[in-house]
């Protein structure tokens, strides 16, 4: 009885090893270049802003925009995240007030923060509205509003 507890401790790890060897998803299904560069054009990171209200404007390099909805290859809208990490990659990308979707393939925004240090990072989705794999996403930028 002994030896049989034993083994069974001793087998209990080994029997769940391959659930921890699994990897969850990381990406979504759509392909993206691997040289895809996304990125913040304004405010530049540790600006300080007088203004509640001001203007974000988004930059995309080997890659294009599509609407939310058009599936084109290389190609998909902008997520701009403010104040929070980013959302699974294998996910939608979440629609609240920290996650604003630009599904019409808009570049730029205005947006209204109260005052204080907040941060903005990009991620590019796909007609669903899901990371690409890889995913492009941004630096996130640190700001100030005066």
């Amino acid at each position: 009885m002994k030896k049989f507890a034993l083994a069974t401790l001793l087998a209990a790890p080994l029997l769940a090893l391959p659930a921890m060897l699994a990897q969850p998803a990381l990406a979504g299904d759509t392909p993206a270049p691997k040289n895809a560069y996304l990125y913040i054009g304004w405010p530049n990171d540790g600006e300080v802003i007088n203004n509640r209200r001001f203007r974000v404007w988004f930059g995309l390099r080997n890659m294009g925009l599509a609407p939310a909805g058009v599936e084109w290859p290389n190609a998909g809208h902008h997520h701009l995240i403010i104040d929070r990490d980013l959302p699974p990659f294998d996910e939608d990308i979440p629609a609240d007030n920290n996650h604003l979707h630009f599904g019409a393939g808009q570049t730029e925004t205005v947006i209204e923060l109260e005052p204080g240090v907040h941060t903005l990072q990009l991620m590019l989705g796909d007609h669903n509205h899901v990371p690409h794999d890889p995913p492009v996403i941004s630096k996130k930028i640190t700001i100030t509003v005066k």
